[in-house]
């Protein structure tokens, strides 16, 4: 299939990043059941512009987890995929930026990603291609405060993550990739996320689904579903393409 796509992408959740070591944020040891913070602030926009220090808790211990991540083979398949033109780009829910770190060109982040920052108060300072060792630095150093401050306002510092009460980030461009593709990979997502979950809806081609566990999508004509770890799976997949990773 992958090989006889026009126009094949991919659509990433949680699970692509599992076996990176990093938790899906409601699987077991995840944010919403870790009970470390409470998920329903952390990531809640209006509790961010009063409170953004609960918001940096968090962050310093998912750098720290970051810096010792590496991206899986699922992601280094994607990439080279991707570098060969046998694949479009990747759609992903992940915040994680582990396609961009394995080499994936074309993203859209539907939930966006530490990969860029901006103040949210006066705009001027943005920074894009966020390293890890950046946001070390600069949680470390806001003198006085463990929130990153604006070098022009003094405002605080926020990531380019979707928080509740913000739109979505990248749809327009997702919305056509999902359009365009006559083929979607669809890796490691429940799809009961919105508006994300939709997105593999409306691609008008073969949708191959492959996740451990339920997955809220009907089955019906030139949909696959396939149970099965990603990693062994596209290792057998990138085997039969005889693929180096």
């Amino acid at each position: 299939m992958i090989l006889q796509a026009r126009y094949p992408v991919a659509f990433t959740g949680a699970g692509i990043s599992t076996a990176a070591g990093i938790q899906d944020f409601r699987g077991p040891g995840g944010l919403y059941t870790s009970g470390k913070v409470d998920p329903d602030l952390v990531f809640e926009i209006g509790y961010f512009r009063r409170h953004p220090e609960m918001f940096y808790e968090y962050t310093r211990e998912q750098i720290r987890l970051l810096k010792t991540v590496k991206p899986t083979l699922t992601h280094r398949f994607l990439a080279e995929l991707e570098s060969g033109d046998r694949l479009k780009g990747v759609i992903t829910q992940n915040i994680d930026a582990l396609h961009r770190v394995a080499g994936t060109q074309k993203i859209a982040e539907i939930h966006g990603s530490y990969w860029s920052a901006r103040c949210i108060e006066c705009g001027r300072f943005k920074k894009t291609a966020c390293s890890l060792t950046w946001w070390e630095k600069s949680i470390s150093e806001s003198p006085g405060s463990p929130v990153p401050l604006c070098p022009h306002c003094g405002g605080p510092i926020k990531p380019d993550i979707v928080f509740f009460g913000e739109p979505v980030r990248d749809l327009p461009l997702a919305e056509q990739m999902a359009r365009d593709s006559d083929l979607m990979l669809v890796l490691g997502s429940s799809l009961t996320v919105y508006p994300a979950a939709m997105l593999p809806q409306v691609c008008p081609g073969i949708l191959v689904v492959v996740n451990q566990g339920s997955v809220s999508l009907s089955s019906g004509k030139n949909r696959c579903f396939v149970e099965s770890n990603l990693d062994d799976y596209f290792g057998r997949v990138a085997e039969a393409m005889q693929m180096r990773l």
